[in-house]
């Protein structure tokens, strides 16, 4: 690539106002360009291997058919190189850090996205990584040995999912039926989810999960 040319972005979210959008503000940049766009995260993935040429993948972390920790994971091994961006509407003291052990470069929340997307592109493509001032200090406080961001931080990613679904008002079979999973591993999963978060039983784990999810929206 002669430093003439813009490097090459896709973008992965499954609602089109917003890739329609992200694909406006990133037009406005000349130094890159959106070469492609994807709803799903299979769609992504065959997207990424068809394309010559992938610089930084833009990874929305709800999607339809696996979550973008996987995606950004399954990214990283299909294309070496590739940076991943994630940007997304959950909190980011739960899942920047996640974002980051996956292997992504940086996380934004959506509603930053007009006024930090083009910095945090910049910064990773450049080889950085980009986090809010705010997750930074807490990443930093948490490697110095600091406090956890919160018990739900301590969830694996797998125990997030399904502890999401449990806010939403899935049931275990439901559960695992969107995960791909068996309801005796979504059943252990709440187990643990409930020693984790220091619950008496699977109504205080109902009720906590349903807060947490109505807190994130």
């Amino acid at each position: 690539m002669s430093h003439s040319d813009p490097a090459q972005v896709v973008i992965v979210d499954d609602n089109p106002v917003m890739r329609m959008g992200l694909t406006h503000l990133i037009g406005t940049a000349a130094d890159f360009e959106v070469c492609g766009e994807a709803s799903s995260s299979s769609e992504a993935i065959g997207l990424v291997e068809s394309l010559e040429r992938v610089d930084l993948v833009i990874v929305d972390l709800s999607l339809p058919d696996r979550n973008g920790l996987e995606l950004i994971k399954d990214l990283r091994t299909i294309r070496e190189g590739v940076k991943c961006l994630a940007i997304s509407s959950h909190d980011e003291n739960v899942y920047a850090e996640r974002v980051l052990r996956a292997g992504g470069r940086g996380y934004i929340m959506k509603n930053q996205a007009s006024d930090l997307l083009i910095e945090a592109i910049r910064k990773v493509l450049a080889g950085g990584y980009f986090a809010s001032v705010e997750v930074t200090q807490k990443l930093v406080a948490s490697l110095s040995g600091g406090n956890s961001t919160g018990r739900v931080a301590n969830l694996s990613d797998r125990e997030l999912e399904v502890y999401r679904a449990i806010g939403e008002g899935n049931g275990s079979r439901e559960i695992a039926g969107a995960l791909g999973i068996s309801i005796r591993t979504v059943d252990a999963h709440r187990t643990h989810i409930k020693e984790k978060l220091g619950l008496p039983d699977a109504t205080a784990l109902t009720h906590h999960a349903i807060c947490w999810v109505e807190s994130q929206s």
